[in-house]
């Protein structure tokens, strides 16, 4: 059974949680308020996209997500007063051989570039190599994106390489830059030169 609070992490000035329907408000007007900053790094959203309907599906899905242990997609709200900023997921959890996850995030324009997201990524990436036992996290972005390369890479995040046509953004086949920060203790030895 799904406990409220259950999945949280807290930071010095965070807590990351799991969306609840009674959020919808604060998180549609911070989307709404970010439309301009955030479409040029983001896919083309549905008309539908930031309606209450699909907001309250978002919720189930991330109950969902939590529950099974294939991802973690948390708001990223104020640790005093509550607000929402923002929001990372880590997502396409997979255990076996790969151990890996994925993290995408986004946050609203009047919280960027204040350490909040570096403050939530370091909190998502210690909990995953910690308590999820993942060995690998991997992010993608724009090769033009200069801060989240810049987050990345604060965040132990190294270069790997480029996804050609990896995603639609704004409605164009965009290349991605990857990185992966890989848990410290399962650096393998490599033959390549």
């Amino acid at each position: 059974m799904f406990r409220r609070g259950k999945y949280n992490l807290q930071t010095r000035r965070l807590v990351l949680r799991l969306p609840r329907p009674g959020d919808y408000v604060a998180w549609s007007t911070l989307r709404r308020s970010g439309d301009a900053f955030l479409s040029k790094w983001e896919p083309i959203r549905s008309a539908s996209y930031d309606s209450k309907r699909a907001f309250a599906d978002r919720c189930h899905w991330a109950r969902h997500a939590a529950r099974s242990g294939r991802g973690l997609p948390y708001l990223l709200t104020e640790r005093h007063g509550g607000q929402i900023i923002g929001a990372l997921t880590l997502d396409n959890i997979r255990h076996g051989p790969s151990m890996t996850g994925t993290v995408g995030y986004w946050i609203g324009p009047e919280y960027a570039r204040q350490g909040y997201m570096f403050e939530a990524l370091e909190a998502v990436v210690n909990h995953a190599f910690s308590r999820l036992d993942l060995s690998r996290i991997e992010a993608g972005c724009l090769p033009e994106n200069a801060p989240s390369r810049a987050l990345l890479e604060k965040a132990g995040f190294k270069y790997e390489g480029v996804a050609q046509s990896y995603l639609q953004i704004n409605g164009r086949w965009r290349d991605h830059v990857l990185y992966a920060n890989i848990r410290p203790d399962r650096r393998g030895e490599s033959d390549a030169v």
